[in-house]
């Protein structure tokens, strides 16, 4: 019965684990390669992110898409500048 509880909590936290790290991957491909700073997914994302990785993702987004608007989550108080 103990081996069986220990079993079915190991799977759930490898499943967390693995779901989580797809989800890392998929914001690092937003901020790193996606072809707009407006995908929904990416957007979505990037403000769910702590707020060092959001920093550091809103850079990277800035650096290949200065010239636009920021997507939201990547924008100071006036909702115009980059963060």
């Amino acid at each position: 019965m103990k081996r069986t509880v220990v079993k079915v909590i190991l799977a759930v936290l490898l499943l967390a684990v693995l779901f989580m790290g797809r989800m890392v991957h998929r914001w690092y491909d937003y901020v790193t390669a996606a072809r707009s700073p407006y995908d929904e997914v990416g957007i979505d994302l990037n403000t769910r992110m702590p707020f060092f990785m959001r920093k550091w993702g809103c850079y990277q987004l800035q650096k290949r898409f200065g010239d636009s608007l920021p997507p939201h989550g990547c924008t100071r108080d006036d909702g115009r500048d980059w963060m």
